[in-house]
């Protein structure tokens, strides 16, 4: 029987988790894809906390946008989560795909985040 999609995804997350983590020098941002929407989080693994966390949901982010679940609204997300982490302080990161492949929305959250002036 074929793995599913899904299985082959956390299969993925949890090989890419035994090697990222997120320290209080160098946080790991991890994203998430739905179907109607994208979220960005910068946690530090050693305390298990939440720094800053950006998404379309957000009001102010995803207010004017056609659709929230594009390539336009990833890269909005991107420069925001990195505009977030800046004010915190933050200049580097680990990149967590969590599992999904680094094309199409995720790649561009990662290229706004990083033309936003995250290192990663």
């Amino acid at each position: 029987m074929p793995i599913s999609r899904t299985a082959s995804r956390l299969k993925r997350h949890a090989r890419l988790r035994r090697r990222v983590r997120g320290t209080p020098e160098r946080p790991r941002l991890q994203i998430q894809r739905t179907l109607h929407h994208i979220y960005a989080f910068i946690v530090d693994d050693t305390k298990g906390h939440t720094i800053a966390a950006s998404s379309t949901r957000e009001k102010a982010l995803g207010g004017d946008l056609k659709s929230k679940s594009n390539v336009e609204a990833a890269k909005r997300v991107g420069a925001e989560i990195a505009a977030k982490a800046k004010g915190k302080g933050i200049t580097a990161v680990v990149f967590d795909t969590s599992g999904l492949k680094y094309h199409g929305r995720v790649a561009a959250l990662a290229q706004a985040a990083r033309d936003a002036g995250l290192e990663f």
